[in-house]
């Protein structure tokens, strides 16, 4: 999932009952991945997009998707409803549009988004990581698009993760992906068996974090429920937590971004490593963590069955609704009380390909779940998640006490210390599937050590540089 995409601050979280401003997230640092993709029309530049869910006219016609009808083709990750209930409302406000949707697990989409952007080209899909496609120019360039709704004018930071340059480096250059919204990480807990466990408050520092996870041990209740089964090592997220709390997210966004001297295999990020396999030989995790997959850990904890569960604020709507009141959120805490807070946070990213059909209409929708508020209060209800769009624009109330005012206030933590991160499973295009998850399984197995995991993962990274 690349899901990122989704930390704790110091003390029993504090809880909000309206909404951020998108200035308070993230600022984003970095570089990576090589540029190239084909331009977008003239005609999407000549737009000028107005308030929310309506676009001015420009001379060569505007950016919408007009009024005949039109069948949009797109490639989603199964298992998340966001993109399908954005969908539902659109059509809903635009009755000329249906979709035609095809779901694959984030795995799959990694391994067939090169080839279904090229044989297939969708009007609009969930991406995977961005360097070899645009390498490949199988993204629409979105700047004419950008220019045209106004896009420009929202905090760079909630574009810069998209943007590739020809040099190869990320942050800069033409705009090749959107956001659906800012998904971030951290660790969502059981209140019930916190307390069981006798736990009384979220911890403020990595020590409490350690000795919570004995007491619920202690206490016959699995401390973290984690996937890292089949094609996508979840450990992927407790560890580059434990790499933030070790070193520097910036050094961290510096890999992923493929910023030139840039290495994972750091002391700081030996140590997170040797963290996380303190905390697998402590048996904190479940027994058959290598076989459980997302869905799994989601049901097991949602069922009572563990304590912990490091994932992302997507999931923070559905918590509210399946254990109302009974799930707190905490940012993976530092070494230090009172440290800078850093997450992995990142658009939930989707992009054009080059030969979509209805690429103005795709363009359309993706302004719409910016600055529509019907989008903008699906986005934080239904996907927990802060969403893109101009600093000032509308946000909806959310529940005092609820998972999701925990994730938003969270978002605004991560943004003031400059704690952002990427998810490291983003470095290229093969990483995630072809080495940190067989790494990280490894690691559970006691086949492999945590410098060994880091030089190996390594290795592979600069071999793809090279290729």
């Amino acid at each position: 999932m690349t899901h990122a995409l989704r930390r704790r601050r110091a003390g029993t979280p504090g809880l909000i009952a309206t909404a951020l401003t998108l200035g308070s997230l993230l600022a984003v640092v970095g570089c990576s991945a090589p540029g190239g993709s084909t331009a977008a029309s003239t005609s999407a530049a000549a737009g000028a997009a107005t308030s929310a869910g309506s676009t001015a006219t420009a001379a060569s016609g505007p950016v919408d998707c007009g009024t005949d009808p039109v069948t949009m083709k797109a490639y989603f990750e199964t298992g998340f409803p966001l993109p399908k209930d954005l969908t539902d409302e659109f059509t809903k406000q635009y009755p000329n549009v249906t979709w035609d949707i095809r779901e694959d697990q984030f795995a799959v989409i990694t391994q067939n988004a090169a080839r279904t952007l090229a044989d297939s080209p969708p009007d609009l899909i969930r991406l995977p990581q961005l360097s070899s496609l645009a390498a490949d120019g199988l993204l629409k360039d979105l700047d004419g698009y950008a220019a045209s709704f106004g896009w420009d004018a929202w905090p760079e930071s909630q574009l810069s993760q998209l943007r590739v340059a020809e040099d190869g480096t990320r942050g800069s250059g033409p705009l090749l992906a959107m956001g659906l919204n800012f998904s971030m990480t951290g660790v969502f807990y059981n209140k019930e068996l916190a307390a069981k466990a006798g736990i009384t408050a979220a911890p403020t520092t990595l020590a409490e974090l350690d000795a919570d996870l004995q007491k619920a041990k202690d206490a016959g209740i699995v401390p973290i429920a984690q996937f890292n089964g089949g094609a996508t090592g979840g450990l992927a997220f407790p560890l580059q937590d434990l790499m933030a709390v070790y070193g520097s997210p910036t050094d961290i966004n510096d890999w992923i971004f493929g910023k030139s001297g840039a290495t994972i295999d750091t002391p700081a990020n030996q140590q997170a490593a040797q963290h996380l396999k303190k905390w697998i030989d402590a048996g904190f995790f479940a027994d058959d963590i290598n076989a459980m997959d997302y869905a799994t850990m989601m049901s097991r904890f949602t069922g009572g069955e563990s304590l912990f569960m490091f994932n992302g604020d997507w999931e923070s709507g559905n918590l509210d609704k399946q254990m109302p009141g009974n799930v707190g959120f905490f940012l993976t805490p530092p070494v230090e009380s009172g440290g800078a807070q850093a997450a992995m946070s990142a658009p939930l990213t989707y992009g054009i390909a080059a030969g979509a059909e209805h690429a103005d209409c795709a363009a359309f929708f993706l302004n719409w779940v910016a600055t529509n508020q019907t989008a903008r209060d699906i986005g934080v209800t239904v996907g927990g998640s802060h969403p893109m769009g101009p600093a000032d624009a509308y946000m909806p109330t959310v529940e005092a006490g609820s998972v999701t005012a925990q994730t938003l206030e969270a978002g605004a933590k991560v943004g003031q210390d400059n704690g952002a991160m990427d998810f490291i499973a983003n470095a290229n295009g093969s990483i995630y599937a072809k080495s940190w998850t067989p790494q990280l399984q490894s690691l559970v197995a006691g086949q492999q050590t945590p410098e060994g995991l880091l030089t190996s993962v390594q290795a592979d990274y600069v071999a793809d540089q090279g290729n």
